[in-house]
């Protein structure tokens, strides 16, 4: 079972080495993360074992905490120290400590296309009571959607979602501290 390491106690002691993973989505991480963190999402954690070091501690991170605990039982049989920061990415932040951004603040693809399953149910289920009874079917494509994406793990509304201008990655990405070296586009 994985240990939890406070605010606090990270902020006053931090380990001399550790692995900061933060466990969110990527555009999640872009909004905003622990200075030295390295974005492995819980989905793909146990694909990306081999990326996570074996000598030192890892500390998982994510917004609150749940997926970090989550994470935590799955490396449970990984034989690593695994600790998990308490409260998250949002403690950290109230904390007043620096997050890195890298892409302005947006809320992550699964956040959105909850919500347009729910306005599209609600909108449909208001358009039945009060228009016409047809629009229950609209309900029923919300739902054969949501199925489907569960199913097969292929998000149409996700990917469509994906195109809009507000989930563009930004064009280039200003580093924080200067790069030695001659710098190439690629």
């Amino acid at each position: 079972m994985a240990r939890f390491i406070t605010i606090s106690q990270f902020r006053d002691n931090p380990p001399l080495q550790a692995q900061l993973v933060d466990v969110r989505s990527p555009s999640e991480f872009a909004a905003g993360h622990v200075p030295g963190a390295v974005n492995i999402p819980m989905d793909q954690m146990e694909s990306r074992l081999q990326d996570l070091r074996s000598d030192i501690p890892v500390v998982l991170i994510c917004q609150a905490g749940k997926r970090a605990c989550m994470t935590a039982d799955l490396l449970d049989s990984s034989q690593r120290e695994i600790a998990v920061l308490e409260g998250g990415t949002k403690a950290w932040r109230q904390a007043g400590l620096p997050l890195v951004c890298c892409s302005k603040a947006r809320w992550s693809l699964e956040r959105q296309v909850r919500l347009m399953a729910g306005l599209l149910v609600l909108t449909s289920s208001l358009l039945a009571i009060t228009m016409n009874h047809w629009w229950v079917l609209l309900c029923g494509f919300a739902g054969l959607g949501l199925t489907f994406a569960g199913l097969t793990d292929i998000c149409p509304t996700g990917m469509l979602l994906e195109k809009m201008p507000w989930n563009k990655k930004a064009v280039s990405c200003k580093p924080a501290f200067p790069v030695a070296g001659p710098v190439q586009d690629r």
